[in-house]
């Protein structure tokens, strides 16, 4: 085992560009290939079904990721003016088509990339508010990407029940390697 004393710690913006740098990995090499595969192999009236009254579209969760991500990163850690209307987001019953969607999402990403790209890494234990809650950017980018995965595997849910496929996300990765 390394002796610790020999090792100098990381610094906050050596940790800082590491959450970015996670962030944006698992934002856009992860979920977005994802949102792409999976609105790819629905139909417009697919993309917009309610399965019940409790459950919202897949549409409608494509624009609540458009308006999570943009409050929390380009408005929250990016000072971009917060324009949200949360319930918009969910009361669209559409039909926007897929392209549509995709064009909003891609235009969110990019403002989120530019304003991570912004991000000084060394302020990220700095609290901001946001959606009126007072919360570190390391809580608000941890919250991103949880919320942002969490609703990709409801979409994925979705377009596997209703299509019985397997969308082969991790197709030529041996998932049973182990480590070491």
């Amino acid at each position: 085992m390394p002796d610790a004393q020999t090792h100098s710690a990381p610094d906050a913006a050596a940790y800082g560009r590491a959450l970015i740098a996670e962030t944006k990995r698992r934002l856009f090499k992860d979920s977005m290939p994802r949102i792409r595969k999976c609105l790819a192999e629905l139909s417009e009236e697919e993309i917009w079904r309610r399965p019940n009254a409790e459950v919202v579209s897949v549409g409608n969760l494509v624009l609540h990721l458009c308006g999570n991500v943009r409050q929390n990163i380009v408005a929250g850690l990016g000072g971009a003016p917060d324009d949200r209307v949360r319930d918009r987001e969910f009361a669209e019953t559409g039909p926007l088509p897929a392209a549509e969607l995709l064009a909003r999402l891609d235009q969110t990403m990019a403002d989120v990339d530019r304003a991570l790209d912004r991000l000084d890494p060394a302020s990220l234990l700095a609290i901001r508010r946001v959606q009126g809650f007072e919360e570190s950017a390391v809580s608000i980018l941890v919250h991103v990407i949880e919320h942002f995965s969490y609703h990709v595997g409801q979409i994925t849910y979705y377009v596997k029940t209703t299509k019985a496929i397997d969308l082969g996300y991790y197709a030529g990765v041996d998932l049973n390697a182990k480590n070491g």
